[in-house]
């Protein structure tokens, strides 16, 4: 039996991930630089994060109780900057300002500019570390009931420091660390596996001593529910790897590596928008 309520929220949530896709492309455009492809394949999952999965307040966001998110892979942040501004944390136009100078939001997420934002990032490979620190304070403090996410890009995985802080936190048996790996293949330089090749990764992983979970993650439902038995892992830490499309939503821009580091020029940008806005022809759109 459907449940309909259940299904009326997860098509809620896939029209806010789209209209979060859409802020993506106005953002990138208006400036002229940033990343395309790992930003609109995560919006499906940042989306699940800040309307399902995190217990957070846009409206305090230092509050004591709150889940901690870190974005590993920080160039991915217009993302994250479009999903706080759909949840609250400030006003959309706002997000016109994205790579100004003077602007709270920087090309990379600055912990002091942006309330909501718990870490400043900018090389490669730090979040998992940052995560292990979190989590090992927490418990030095008593402190149960909150989750340390963190999410990190397959490419990222090529850094050490990413392998170094698994180790810790499998040795540690950090259980409230939920990490997601956005397994889309690509990174500045071409295919992952022709780069660094990463396979067998889920294997890896176990054997730092995490838990893995496999999903499609631009499915919201699998995603919300992936994090959901995470959090019934008590004995060892969890690394979810989601497996997206790059510049999802997008026919032009899906699976190229090009997008990686690349923002659309105007042209671009309004094919890009159309197909979001009518959902790849689908439907009809009034800002056609």
């Amino acid at each position: 039996m459907v449940d309909k309520k259940k299904t009326d929220s997860i098509l809620a949530l896939e029209k806010k991930a789209n209209d979060i896709r859409v802020d993506i492309i106005k953002m990138l455009e208006h400036a002229g630089s940033g990343h395309s492809a790992g930003p609109l394949g995560l919006a499906d999952i940042f989306t699940a994060l800040y309307f399902n999965v995190l217990k957070h307040d846009p409206k305090n966001p230092d509050w004591e109780e709150r889940d901690i998110l870190l974005l590993s892979n920080g160039h991915c942040v217009p993302v994250r900057y479009a999903t706080m501004a759909h949840a609250g944390y400030f006003p959309k136009k706002e997000l016109m300002t994205l790579r100004q100078l003077g602007s709270r939001l920087q090309g990379h997420p600055e912990r002091l500019k942006l309330p909501g934002l718990e870490t400043t990032s900018g090389p490669l490979g730090c979040g998992l570390s940052q995560a292990a620190g979190i989590s090992l304070a927490m418990r030095m403090d008593k402190v149960q009931h909150r989750w340390v996410y963190v999410v990190m890009g397959d490419g990222e995985l090529d850094e050490g420091n990413i392998w170094e802080a698994a180790m810790l936190a499998g040795k540690y048996k950090l259980n409230n660390i939920i990490g997601i790996v956005d397994r889309n293949n690509i990174q500045i330089d071409g295919p992952t596996e022709k780069v660094m090749p990463l396979e067998d990764l889920a294997n890896k992983w176990e054997a730092f001593g995490w838990h893995v979970l496999e999903i499609n993650g631009n499915d919201i439902e699998a995603v919300i529910d992936a994090c959901r038995m995470a959090k019934a892992i008590v004995e060892k830490p969890v690394m979810i790897i989601a497996h997206t499309i790059p510049g999802k939503g997008v026919d032009f821009m899906e699976f190229d590596f090009h997008w990686h580091g690349s923002p659309p020029n105007h042209e671009q940008a309004v094919k890009a928008l159309k197909e979001l806005r009518t959902l790849g022809g689908k439907i009809e759109s009034e800002h056609q």
